[in-house]
């Protein structure tokens, strides 16, 4: 039989500090369009690419549980560094984040709290 938990204890403190979720951006080209991908790493079963298949020097070699990273663009000219890389950027986070897009444009995260009107 598993573990026991009695009282208020939440997932942090069960899980510790622990980068259980795994969030992803990236941006497809030549459009722009902007992907997000959420992961719980305790409940889902999904996966996620790190590099897509080509020529192993356009690989991302250095990803690593609970990096991040930021750096899939070049400031210069938005050009890719690992042209292999899938997301743009990535980061892992103990809390579970809810990030969308408003009206306005605007990326908005919300702590523990699902977002769920998207317009049609």
């Amino acid at each position: 039989m598993g573990p026991q938990y009695v009282g208020g204890l939440g997932d942090q403190n069960i899980y510790g500090d622990s980068k259980r979720f795994f969030y992803g951006l990236r941006r497809s080209d030549p459009d722009g369009t902007l992907y997000f991908t959420r992961i719980d790493n305790l409940t889902d079963n999904a996966t996620y690419t790190i590099n897509n298949p080509g020529l192993a020097q356009n690989d991302f070699n250095e990803f690593e549980y609970g990096q991040d990273f930021f750096d899939g663009r070049l400031a210069a000219d938005h050009s890719r560094p690992y042209s292999n890389l899938y997301f743009d950027q990535y980061r892992w986070d103990t809390q579970n984040i809810y990030y969308y897009l408003n009206s306005n444009g605007e990326f908005v995260a919300r702590v523990n709290a699902q977002y769920s009107s998207y317009p049609a």
